[in-house]
């Protein structure tokens, strides 16, 4: 009754594990068992080494300098799951096994990724050794993040601090495990933003932490004035009242403290601060930068904001004024200028924006890593921190979700490898069969996308540098041609009556592993083209702003080659990546955002289900349980279950093998239900593992009675000594004090009998301190005596007689008488 009463509260809070979950091949019991813990405040739950996360939008009080301290060299299993317990592992095996590791966080915006990273970052900082040096690389580390939000992350509809770029962080360690330098790498900025936000969402943080950072000495020296609403590239967030007062609700003044401190911990000069800003400025005012046409060419409307423009950027106001006016092209060793129209002339300053924050979020990752590197030349341990953006669905997907979505295609296939890698290792290395997995490889997708030659990234760049009349709909037209006979594409064209009814004549639409995505092709081109004209990169190469000639190089300018496609730096930089990740040794968190509203306590359950296939994580626990759902080794197995078999308890003398196989043996597990491998124990059915806990609770129960008897009777027993102890002292001491009166009584005794044979001894001498008593008792003894002897009549005449020391009184008493 005991043990299913413990049972009953443990399934209240569901499994720990995804892997001992019975029905695990159901989606409504995978979320079901993340809801009861969900309730409960357990935000986290492993799949086998895979840590889940939900976002529980309020603190738990889970990330104290205490819990770092209790997960610090704790068995993996041994405490509740916890993102310090990932850390921990991955930094232990690093120190020991001297091999690089890495923690992939993935997960869709709102899901917790950056808090993630920061409580890992925290973990690291707070176990690791410690002096002044270490001190300073792990303050260094810790403040990078609020200066990489401010210029990289941005308020959306999902997230208050949603990153709008994707982060991988190497932290390097010294043979003492101590960080002693870092690296930084970042992906595919959505600079988009910086000219134009969907509904209810706000441009990059730095703009407003600018604007509304109460910093008059800044704001005088930047010439702006601290209203959002006089900024074109800002005031768009109001573009909508009722929701102007959500967009609103950060900190900006404070969060610009903490980035303005951050970048003095990070070591940068006051000169580079006060250009960066130059730089942000800059951009703000570009926005109100108008265009009026005469004679058909684009002229500036007002100088005033240009000249500003100009100003803050170190360039002079002709370069500036010509660059966005005129576009210059060479042919044949000819360059021959031609004005632009108001909308060539504008969509030119939008591009320049956007190219500039770009390039200025750049500069400053490069910055910080020179701030971070170890110019030591003992040989480091790395750990890295992949802080991605996960697969994105939403009303109207463009070139960025297409982008994002294959490099979660891609992450997910180094997953499932690294996985099913790690399993097969995992089985060889103790000696058991590997049984083979099937499993959904979506190498298939990812060939569709980026196969050199009839890949849709592939494509997209063919019709990009194809001369003549490029638009969106020859893209689609040429990719329809190319791979629309691919079982995981299909578009408008190729589409049924029915599924007509769901896709616009522009756009097409995937089956990526995990679901179908709707993507519209309009702006493709364009967004995998920028381009920025020739004659804004001279203009801006020619500035003395210390952050744009970095920026901007001359050397740049003499290069004939085209810049390569947005699509195909994507595709370098994530093949890089990916040659990373390998090399390392993986660990995963994956974040789940609970509900839309951000709101406490609420887990929307078909949100939850869409976010668990696109993780992968029902096919991630489908692999993990294909072969053998639980293991363990066998010093942990046999320490927590050798209760259970009286020849294993209470302790086991052998080799810690023989004692688990005693134990299967006492349990009379089935042989094709475990393996005994080398160094662990194999069991196949989670419900083995319930039955075991289950006779594990009942042993307690007898344990817990015969313990309190054991303790009743060394209680009573220690009692009973006690008490006999007490009595005994307590008996010696009587003895001692009868002793010491009987003695006392003796010796006065013999006194009085010595005193009085020596006073009788000497009772005729003369008067001394033995005889007086002895004399005047004699004395008083005759005298007493004397009237009883007296003659009866007159007529006897004899007189008693005395003692010789008398002879002086008798005649005396005779005349007397």
């Amino acid at each position: 009754m005991a043990a299913a009463e413990a049972l009953n509260a443990r399934d209240k809070i569901g499994v720990q594990d995804f892997v001992l979950l019975e029905d695990y091949k159901s989606e409504d019991a995978f979320v079901d068992n993340l809801r009861k813990r969900f309730k409960e405040n357990l935000i986290y739950t492993y799949i086998g080494p895979v840590l889940v996360s939900v976002n529980p939008y309020k603190d738990l009080g889970l990330y104290t300098r205490d819990l770092c301290i209790q997960y610090r060299g704790i068995n993996f299993y041994e405490l509740p799951p916890h993102v310090f317990a990932i850390s921990d592992t991955a930094y232990r095996s690093m120190k020991s096994q001297r091999q690089d590791q890495c923690v992939l966080i993935s997960g869709e915006s709102g899901a917790g990724k950056t808090e993630a990273s920061k409580q890992i970052l925290r973990y690291l900082a707070t176990v690791s050794t410690d002096s002044v040096e270490v001190t300073r690389i792990k303050d260094r580390l810790l403040q990078s993040n609020p200066v990489l939000e401010a210029f990289g992350n941005a308020k959306t509809v999902r997230n208050d601090n949603s990153s709008r770029f994707g982060k991988y962080m190497d932290i390097q360690f010294d043979f003492k495990g101590a960080p002693v330098g870092g690296h930084i790498l970042n992906y595919l900025l959505e600079k988009s933003r910086v000219i134009k936000q969907a509904r209810g969402e706000r441009n990059f943080h730095v703009f407003y932490q600018v604007l509304l950072g109460k910093d008059t000495a800044l704001l005088e020296r930047l010439k702006l004035s601290g209203n959002i609403v006089d900024y074109g590239y800002t005031v768009k967030t109001l573009n909508h009242r009722e929701e102007s007062d959500a967009l609103f609700t950060l900190n900006d003044a404070q969060d610009f403290k903490d980035v303005k401190s951050g970048l003095k911990v990070l070591g940068f000069t006051q000169e580079e601060v006060d250009q960066l800003f130059n730089v942000v400025g800059a951009i703000l005012h570009l926005g109100n930068v108008e265009f009026v046409s005469e004679k058909d060419q684009a002229k500036v409307k007002d100088s005033n904001s240009i000249g500003i423009v100009a100003e803050l950027l170190g360039t002079t106001l002709d370069a500036l004024t010509k660059a966005l006016t005129h576009k210059t092209i060479e042919a044949r060793g000819e360059r021959v200028t031609s004005p632009l129209k108001v909308e060539e002339a504008t969509y030119v300053r939008d591009a320049t924006a956007k190219a500039v924050y770009e390039r200025m979020f750049s500069w400053l990752v490069g910055r910080i890593n020179t701030s971070l590197e170890f110019k030591g030349r003992v040989p480091t341990n790395v750990m890295g921190l992949l802080d991605i953006y996960g697969f994105e669905v939403f009303g109207n997907n463009s070139f960025e979700q297409f982008c994002i979505n294959y490099c979660n295609e891609k992450l997910q296939q180094i997953f499932i490898e690294l996985t099913l890698k790690s399993e097969q290792e995992e089985y060889l290395r103790e000696g058991i069969e590997w049984e083979q997995i099937e499993y959904f490889n979506n190498k298939i997708i990812l060939d569709l996308i980026d196969d050199k030659q009839k890949g849709i990234m592939s494509c997209l760049d063919e019709e990009c540098l194809r001369p003549g009349d490029v638009s969106d709909a020859s893209f689609l037209s040429k990719m329809t041609t190319l791979v629309g006979g691919h079982a995981h594409f299909t578009c408008h064209e190729l589409a049924d009556s029915e599924l007509r009814k769901t896709l616009g004549r522009e756009e097409f639409r995937m089956k990526h592993y995990a679901g179908d995505v709707t993507y519209s092709t309009s702006g493709f081109i364009d967004k995998n083209n920028d381009l920025l004209f020739r004659d804004v990169k001279e203009a801006m190469s020619e500035s003395n702003n210390v952050v744009m000639s970095s920026m901007f190089t001359k050397t740049e300018l003499q290069s004939k080659k085209r810049p390569s496609t947005a699509a195909t730096q994507f595709r370098v930089s994530l093949a890089k990546l990916a040659e990373i990740l390998m090399s390392k040794e993986p660990s995963y968190v994956r974040c789940v955002k609970p509900n839309a509203r951000k709101a406490t306590g609420l887990m929307e359950g078909e949100l939850v289900k869409h976010q668990v296939k696109y993780l992968g994580l029902m096919e991630n626990l489908r692999v993990r349980r294909a072969g053998f759902a639980y293991r363990r080794e066998f010093e942990v197995f046999l320490k927590r279950y050798k209760c259970v078999c009286p020849a294993t308890w209470p302790d086991w003398s052998g080799h810690v093998r023989d004692g688990v196989v005693e134990l299967a043996r006492h349990l009379a597990w089935e042989q094709d239900s475990f393996r005994i491998g080398k160094t662990k124990v194999f069991i196949r059915h989670p419900s083995m593992l319930f039955k075991l806990e289950e006779v594990l609770e009942a042993r307690k129960q007898e344990l817990a009675t015969q313990i309190q008897a054991l303790y009743k009777m060394h209680r009573a027993k220690t009692n009973f000594l006690r008490m006999r102890v007490a009595v005994t002292m307590l008996a010696s001491h009587w003895r001692r004090v009868c002793a010491q009166r009987e003695k006392e009584r003796r010796k006065k005794a013999t006194v009085s009998i010595r005193r009085f044979i020596k006073g009788f001894m000497t009772r005729m001498g003369a008067a001394n301190e033995y005889n007086t008593k002895f004399q005047r008792y004699v004395r008083y003894r005759w005298i007493s005596d004397l009237p009883k002897q007296l003659p009866k009549t007159v007529l006897v005449k004899e007189w008693p007689p005395c003692p010789p020391l008398l002879k002086n009184v008798s005649p005396i008493a005779v005349r007397i008488a």
